[in-house]
């Protein structure tokens, strides 16, 4: 059994050295092997056009970068471009609308003032009319009869129908028959056309 140990122990010497041997003469080899290739170029011209076609590449590529670049810039020099006209145009608009604002209120302040003089006129004119009303009421019969046939029938009617029932029959009466049928078609015909309820 012994001898049996001692022939595997001697087996496994033999063998790790051989490994040994045989790994070593592949480094050997291998490193023989690197110094012949890296001497000679066996594909010289196509590592040299590798080589042009890397850096004609990358001039391509800074030149493709550069105009991007360029285009960018000049891109944002538009916008800002742009960005100024609209700030102006915005600033225009901004004072157009003060400016429209302010017409605005003048022309509302002048149509509210001229609604007062209206109204102020039209208080005028009534109350003229009203104390004309008065005076042709408190004159004598005949003179304003006379007055009325030289009116317009339709002026006359206008102050007949404003006075008291007892002086407008006192006037009707001192017209001419014409005259007289002539404003009471008026008169009658005024509210003719109102609606009935």
């Amino acid at each position: 059994m012994k001898i049996n140990m001692l022939r595997r122990n001697g087996r496994g010497s033999v063998l790790l050295i051989c490994c040994l041997l045989i790994g070593s003469a592949a480094i050997r080899i291998g490193s023989e092997a690197g110094k012949a290739v890296a001497t000679e170029n066996p594909f010289p011209a196509p590592a040299i056009s590798e080589a042009k076609e890397e850096s004609a590449g990358s001039e391509e590529t800074k030149a493709d970068f550069s105009k991007m670049l360029i285009a960018f810039q000049e891109r944002e020099a538009r916008i800002e471009r742009l960005e100024r006209q609209i700030d102006r145009r915005q600033k225009a608009l901004e004072v157009a609308d003060a400016e429209i604002e302010k017409r605005l209120q003048v022309l509302q302040d002048a149509e509210n003032a001229l609604r007062s003089m209206l109204a102020i006129a039209d208080t005028a004119a009534e109350d003229d009319v009203v104390r004309l009303t008065s005076v042709y009421e408190n004159m004598k019969p005949k003179v304003a009869a006379a007055l009325f046939e030289e009116m317009e029938p339709a002026f006359a009617a206008g102050f007949l129908g404003r006075m008291r029932p007892d002086a407008a029959a006192g006037i009707m009466s001192g017209l001419t028959p014409n005259k007289a049928y002539t404003i009471s078609v008026i008169l009658a015909g005024r509210n003719a056309e109102a609606p009935k309820g």
